[in-house]
């Protein structure tokens, strides 16, 4: 693994924390299809949630959620529509969160979840 993918991982690993520690129950990690790669599946009470993580050492190329562009949104909502047809799942509502991470020497300077991102 290369730098980028570690971070990348740390960053998941964080997020998959703090969202247990919220009562978010994980579903799927890293759930891959031939369209893509969806980095987290989780239910939030009565919400099915596809999360993007998105983690960044310096904010050189801009803050890490700006990094999901529209053709990017749009690939994550295919796969998610893939995972329904595959799973079925028994919940009535879905969105898409965003959770951002800016790490400084290895350490979380900034974390931020966005609901419904898109």
């Amino acid at each position: 693994m290369d730098k980028r993918q570690i971070t990348g991982k740390e960053g998941e690993e964080l997020a998959v924390k703090y969202l247990e520690e919220q009562g978010y129950k994980i579903l799927a990690r890293n759930y891959r299809c031939p369209l893509g790669e969806i980095d987290i599946i989780a239910c939030d009470n009565e919400d099915l949630v596809f999360i993007e993580v998105k983690t960044r050492t310096s904010l050189k190329f801009g803050l890490p959620v700006e990094s999901i562009t529209k053709s990017k949104q749009f690939r994550i909502r295919k796969i998610a529509l893939r995972y329904l047809a595959e799973t079925r799942p028994v919940y009535n509502k879905y969105r898409f969160d965003v959770v951002s991470i800016i790490l400084k020497n290895g350490k979380v300077d900034q974390f931020d979840i966005i609901h419904n991102a898109f």
